[in-house]
Protein backbone atom coordinates (compact mmCIF):
# COMPACT_ATOMS: atom_id res chain seq x y z
CA UNK A 1 0.00 0.00 0.00
CA UNK A 2 0.63 3.37 -0.44
CA UNK A 3 2.35 3.87 3.45
CA UNK A 4 1.45 4.24 6.66
CA UNK A 5 -1.44 6.94 6.24
CA UNK A 6 -3.13 5.79 3.51
CA UNK A 7 -6.12 3.92 5.42
CA UNK A 8 -6.88 7.40 6.53
CA UNK A 9 -7.37 8.63 3.30
CA UNK A 10 -9.14 6.28 1.21
CA UNK A 11 -11.89 8.03 -0.54
CA UNK A 12 -13.17 5.38 -2.45
CA UNK A 13 -16.41 6.20 -4.83
CA UNK A 14 -15.90 10.56 -4.07
CA UNK A 15 -13.98 10.55 -7.29
CA UNK A 16 -15.35 9.60 -11.04
CA UNK A 17 -12.36 7.25 -12.11
CA UNK A 18 -11.68 6.39 -16.05
CA UNK A 19 -10.20 2.78 -15.52
CA UNK A 20 -7.79 0.79 -17.42
CA UNK A 21 -8.43 2.05 -21.01
CA UNK A 22 -7.64 6.00 -19.90
CA UNK A 23 -4.84 5.87 -22.68
CA UNK A 24 -2.40 7.53 -20.47
CA UNK A 25 0.57 8.19 -22.17
CA UNK A 26 3.19 9.93 -19.81
CA UNK A 27 5.88 8.85 -17.68
CA UNK A 28 7.31 9.72 -14.16
CA UNK A 29 10.07 10.72 -11.42
CA UNK A 30 10.35 10.59 -7.55
CA UNK A 31 11.26 12.29 -4.54
CA UNK A 32 13.56 11.72 -1.48
CA UNK A 33 11.54 10.56 1.78
CA UNK A 34 11.16 13.34 3.88
CA UNK A 35 8.50 14.83 5.67
CA UNK A 36 7.89 17.58 2.97
CA UNK A 37 8.35 16.81 -0.46
CA UNK A 38 9.47 20.22 -2.08
CA UNK A 39 11.11 20.62 -5.32
CA UNK A 40 14.69 22.63 -4.80
CA UNK A 41 14.94 26.18 -5.98
CA UNK A 42 15.24 26.82 -9.54
CA UNK A 43 16.56 30.04 -10.48
CA UNK A 44 14.51 30.43 -13.51
CA UNK A 45 10.91 29.49 -11.94
CA UNK A 46 9.71 30.92 -8.33
CA UNK A 47 7.67 27.53 -7.85
CA UNK A 48 7.88 24.64 -5.64
CA UNK A 49 5.65 21.54 -5.90
CA UNK A 50 5.33 20.40 -2.02
CA UNK A 51 3.48 17.79 -0.38
CA UNK A 52 2.95 16.23 2.69
CA UNK A 53 3.82 12.64 3.17
CA UNK A 54 0.00 11.81 3.68
CA UNK A 55 -0.75 14.09 0.59
CA UNK A 56 1.40 12.60 -1.53
CA UNK A 57 0.02 8.64 -0.35
CA UNK A 58 -3.51 10.63 -1.51
CA UNK A 59 -1.86 11.87 -4.75
CA UNK A 60 -0.87 8.27 -5.67
CA UNK A 61 -3.67 6.65 -4.80
CA UNK A 62 -6.09 8.96 -6.87
CA UNK A 63 -3.54 8.07 -10.50
CA UNK A 64 -4.26 4.37 -9.30
CA UNK A 65 -7.98 4.91 -9.38
CA UNK A 66 -8.05 6.94 -12.40
CA UNK A 67 -5.75 4.44 -14.52
CA UNK A 68 -7.12 1.31 -12.97
CA UNK A 69 -10.11 1.87 -11.06
CA UNK A 70 -7.72 0.42 -8.09
CA UNK A 71 -8.05 -2.71 -9.82
CA UNK A 72 -5.12 -5.36 -9.33
CA UNK A 73 -5.18 -6.99 -12.58
CA UNK A 74 -4.82 -3.74 -14.27
CA UNK A 75 -1.07 -3.63 -12.43
CA UNK A 76 0.16 -4.94 -15.79
CA UNK A 77 -2.58 -4.01 -18.89
CA UNK A 78 -2.51 -3.59 -22.80
CA UNK A 79 -5.68 -0.92 -23.68
CA UNK A 80 -6.97 -1.24 -27.10
CA UNK A 81 -5.86 0.12 -29.51
CA UNK A 82 -2.28 0.98 -27.98
CA UNK A 83 0.84 -0.85 -29.54
CA UNK A 84 2.52 -0.89 -25.98
CA UNK A 85 1.45 -2.37 -22.65
CA UNK A 86 0.67 -0.27 -19.39
CA UNK A 87 2.96 -1.15 -16.28
CA UNK A 88 1.88 -0.19 -12.17
CA UNK A 89 -0.63 3.48 -10.94
CA UNK A 90 0.44 5.66 -13.49
CA UNK A 91 -0.23 2.97 -16.56
CA UNK A 92 3.80 3.73 -17.42
CA UNK A 93 4.35 3.04 -21.38
CA UNK A 94 6.87 -0.44 -21.68
CA UNK A 95 7.64 -0.55 -25.85
CA UNK A 96 8.09 -3.83 -27.16
CA UNK A 97 11.04 -4.13 -29.58
CA UNK A 98 11.29 -2.23 -32.78
CA UNK A 99 8.42 0.20 -31.21
CA UNK A 100 9.12 3.59 -31.94
CA UNK A 101 5.77 5.50 -30.57
CA UNK A 102 4.80 8.89 -30.28
CA UNK A 103 4.32 9.27 -26.87
CA UNK A 104 7.04 9.01 -24.48
CA UNK A 105 8.38 5.46 -22.96
CA UNK A 106 8.32 5.80 -18.72
CA UNK A 107 8.58 1.94 -17.57
CA UNK A 108 12.30 1.44 -18.04
CA UNK A 109 12.76 4.78 -16.53
CA UNK A 110 10.61 3.70 -13.05
CA UNK A 111 13.01 0.23 -13.15
CA UNK A 112 15.80 2.58 -13.18
CA UNK A 113 14.64 4.45 -10.29
CA UNK A 114 13.75 1.25 -8.10
CA UNK A 115 16.99 -0.27 -8.94
CA UNK A 116 18.52 3.66 -7.21
CA UNK A 117 15.97 2.83 -4.33
CA UNK A 118 17.74 -0.92 -4.24
CA UNK A 119 13.87 -2.33 -4.55
CA UNK A 120 14.41 -6.04 -4.83
CA UNK A 121 13.14 -6.31 -8.57
CA UNK A 122 12.15 -9.64 -10.17
CA UNK A 123 15.15 -11.47 -11.65
CA UNK A 124 13.88 -12.24 -15.19
CA UNK A 125 12.98 -8.43 -15.55
CA UNK A 126 16.12 -7.25 -14.68
CA UNK A 127 17.82 -9.61 -16.80
CA UNK A 128 16.06 -8.31 -19.80
CA UNK A 129 18.62 -6.83 -22.67
CA UNK A 130 17.72 -4.72 -24.24
CA UNK A 131 15.25 -3.97 -21.97
CA UNK A 132 12.07 -4.27 -24.11
CA UNK A 133 8.44 -5.09 -23.12
CA UNK A 134 8.61 -8.98 -23.64
CA UNK A 135 5.48 -8.90 -25.85
CA UNK A 136 5.54 -7.63 -29.29
CA UNK A 137 1.51 -7.23 -29.72
CA UNK A 138 -1.45 -7.51 -27.40
CA UNK A 139 -2.17 -11.25 -28.97
CA UNK A 140 1.05 -12.14 -27.56
CA UNK A 141 0.53 -10.60 -23.95
CA UNK A 142 -3.02 -12.03 -23.85
CA UNK A 143 -1.61 -15.65 -24.54
CA UNK A 144 0.53 -15.27 -21.57
CA UNK A 145 -1.65 -12.84 -19.20
CA UNK A 146 -2.04 -15.75 -16.93
CA UNK A 147 1.02 -16.90 -16.54
CA UNK A 148 3.43 -17.22 -13.53
CA UNK A 149 5.42 -14.54 -14.59
CA UNK A 150 2.95 -12.36 -15.38
CA UNK A 151 1.53 -12.68 -11.82
CA UNK A 152 4.92 -12.09 -10.26
CA UNK A 153 5.07 -8.83 -11.86
CA UNK A 154 1.97 -7.71 -10.89
CA UNK A 155 2.52 -8.89 -7.31
CA UNK A 156 5.89 -6.63 -7.91
CA UNK A 157 4.00 -3.64 -8.84
CA UNK A 158 1.12 -4.11 -5.96
CA UNK A 159 3.91 -3.89 -3.26
CA UNK A 160 5.89 -0.80 -4.97
CA UNK A 161 3.20 1.86 -4.75
CA UNK A 162 4.81 4.22 -2.81
CA UNK A 163 7.58 4.08 -4.73
CA UNK A 164 5.74 4.48 -7.86
CA UNK A 165 3.64 7.29 -6.28
CA UNK A 166 7.26 8.85 -5.63
CA UNK A 167 7.93 8.32 -8.99
CA UNK A 168 5.40 10.37 -10.77
CA UNK A 169 5.87 13.26 -7.95
CA UNK A 170 9.47 13.76 -8.57
CA UNK A 171 8.68 13.43 -12.94
CA UNK A 172 6.02 16.64 -12.31
CA UNK A 173 8.04 18.47 -10.08
CA UNK A 174 11.08 18.59 -11.76
CA UNK A 175 9.71 19.39 -14.95
CA UNK A 176 8.02 22.76 -14.03
CA UNK A 177 10.76 25.06 -14.93
CA UNK A 178 11.07 23.28 -18.71
CA UNK A 179 7.54 23.94 -18.94
CA UNK A 180 7.67 27.68 -17.87
CA UNK A 181 11.26 28.06 -20.26
CA UNK A 182 9.42 26.51 -23.50
CA UNK A 183 6.70 28.76 -22.83
CA UNK A 184 6.56 31.82 -25.51
CA UNK A 185 8.68 34.90 -24.05
CA UNK A 186 5.73 37.18 -23.69
CA UNK A 187 4.03 34.45 -21.84
CA UNK A 188 6.38 32.88 -19.53
CA UNK A 189 6.17 34.99 -16.25
CA UNK A 190 1.99 34.38 -17.37
CA UNK A 191 2.38 30.44 -17.30
CA UNK A 192 4.85 30.57 -14.26
CA UNK A 193 1.86 32.84 -11.95
CA UNK A 194 -0.75 30.01 -12.91
CA UNK A 195 1.70 27.06 -11.53
CA UNK A 196 2.49 29.15 -8.96
CA UNK A 197 -1.69 29.60 -8.03
CA UNK A 198 -2.09 25.95 -8.46
CA UNK A 199 0.77 24.75 -6.34
CA UNK A 200 -0.47 26.19 -3.72
CA UNK A 201 -2.96 23.69 -2.43
CA UNK A 202 -3.21 19.99 -2.61
CA UNK A 203 -5.83 19.68 -5.35
CA UNK A 204 -3.97 22.12 -7.17
CA UNK A 205 -0.93 20.42 -6.98
CA UNK A 206 -2.56 16.97 -7.45
CA UNK A 207 -3.83 18.10 -11.24
CA UNK A 208 -0.29 19.20 -11.75
CA UNK A 209 1.43 15.62 -10.85
CA UNK A 210 -2.06 13.63 -12.66
CA UNK A 211 -2.19 15.41 -15.61
CA UNK A 212 1.82 15.13 -16.41
CA UNK A 213 1.51 11.71 -15.68
CA UNK A 214 -1.21 11.29 -17.93
CA UNK A 215 -0.75 13.30 -20.69
CA UNK A 216 2.74 14.44 -20.27
CA UNK A 217 4.78 18.16 -19.79
CA UNK A 218 4.34 18.85 -23.76
CA UNK A 219 7.30 19.25 -24.50
CA UNK A 220 8.26 16.38 -27.33
CA UNK A 221 7.84 17.44 -30.64
CA UNK A 222 6.22 14.25 -31.25
CA UNK A 223 3.70 14.20 -29.20
CA UNK A 224 1.84 16.80 -31.69
CA UNK A 225 -1.58 15.93 -33.89
CA UNK A 226 -1.81 18.73 -36.88
CA UNK A 227 0.85 20.73 -35.01
CA UNK A 228 -0.70 20.76 -31.57
CA UNK A 229 0.63 19.53 -28.48
CA UNK A 230 -1.89 18.40 -25.66
CA UNK A 231 0.39 18.41 -22.18
CA UNK A 232 0.78 20.77 -19.23
CA UNK A 233 2.38 23.68 -21.11
CA UNK A 234 -0.61 23.28 -23.53
CA UNK A 235 -3.34 23.29 -20.90
CA UNK A 236 -1.33 26.60 -19.02
CA UNK A 237 -1.14 28.49 -22.47
CA UNK A 238 -5.36 28.06 -22.62
CA UNK A 239 -6.19 28.86 -19.75
CA UNK A 240 -7.74 31.85 -19.10
CA UNK A 241 -8.10 34.36 -16.64
CA UNK A 242 -6.27 35.71 -13.52
CA UNK A 243 -4.19 33.80 -11.25
CA UNK A 244 -5.89 33.23 -8.22
CA UNK A 245 -8.05 30.81 -6.14
CA UNK A 246 -9.93 29.92 -8.87
CA UNK A 247 -7.05 28.75 -10.78
CA UNK A 248 -8.42 24.78 -10.32
CA UNK A 249 -11.26 25.39 -12.21
CA UNK A 250 -9.38 27.21 -15.07
CA UNK A 251 -7.45 24.34 -15.33
CA UNK A 252 -10.33 21.83 -15.73
CA UNK A 253 -12.00 23.91 -18.05
CA UNK A 254 -8.53 24.62 -20.12
CA UNK A 255 -7.56 20.60 -19.75
CA UNK A 256 -11.18 20.00 -21.34
CA UNK A 257 -10.51 21.87 -24.46
CA UNK A 258 -6.62 20.63 -24.87
CA UNK A 259 -7.86 16.93 -24.60
CA UNK A 260 -10.78 17.35 -26.99
CA UNK A 261 -9.09 19.34 -29.71
CA UNK A 262 -6.53 16.25 -29.68
CA UNK A 263 -9.33 14.21 -30.21
CA UNK A 264 -10.79 15.84 -32.62
CA UNK A 265 -7.36 16.21 -34.44
CA UNK A 266 -6.40 12.67 -33.92
CA UNK A 267 -6.48 10.04 -37.29
CA UNK A 268 -7.96 7.13 -34.92
CA UNK A 269 -11.49 7.70 -34.15
CA UNK A 270 -11.38 5.55 -31.29
CA UNK A 271 -9.95 8.61 -29.50
CA UNK A 272 -12.64 10.30 -29.68
CA UNK A 273 -15.52 7.82 -29.58
CA UNK A 274 -14.05 6.53 -26.17
CA UNK A 275 -10.82 7.87 -24.83
CA UNK A 276 -12.09 11.09 -25.01
CA UNK A 277 -15.64 10.72 -22.49
CA UNK A 278 -13.14 9.08 -20.03
CA UNK A 279 -10.26 11.82 -20.03
CA UNK A 280 -12.82 14.09 -19.12
CA UNK A 281 -14.18 12.58 -16.36
CA UNK A 282 -10.60 11.97 -15.30
CA UNK A 283 -10.64 16.01 -15.24
CA UNK A 284 -13.31 16.39 -12.64
CA UNK A 285 -10.94 14.60 -10.34
CA UNK A 286 -8.95 17.78 -10.17
CA UNK A 287 -10.83 19.21 -6.94
CA UNK A 288 -9.65 19.88 -3.92
CA UNK A 289 -10.08 16.67 -1.53
CA UNK A 290 -12.40 16.76 1.71
CA UNK A 291 -9.53 16.06 3.68
CA UNK A 292 -7.73 18.59 2.67
CA UNK A 293 -10.59 21.12 1.78
CA UNK A 294 -8.91 25.03 1.44
CA UNK A 295 -11.57 27.09 2.62
CA UNK A 296 -13.05 29.34 -0.80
Amino acid sequence: MFGKSLALFCLVGVFAVTGCDSASDGPASSPEESPELSSPESPAVDVSLALTSAQLDWVGQQIFRNECAGRFECLVHWNEGEAFPSLGIGHFIWYPKGVEGRFVESFPALVAYMEQRQVNIPEWLRALEPFDAPWHEKSDFLAVADSPRVAELREFLAGTQGIQAEFIFRRARQSLARVVDAAPESRKSEVSARLEALSRTPGGGYAIIDYVNFKGEGLSPTERYNGEGWGLLQVLLEMSGSPDRRALAQFREAAGTVLARRAENAKDPIERERWLPGWLKRLETYKEPPVFKIPE
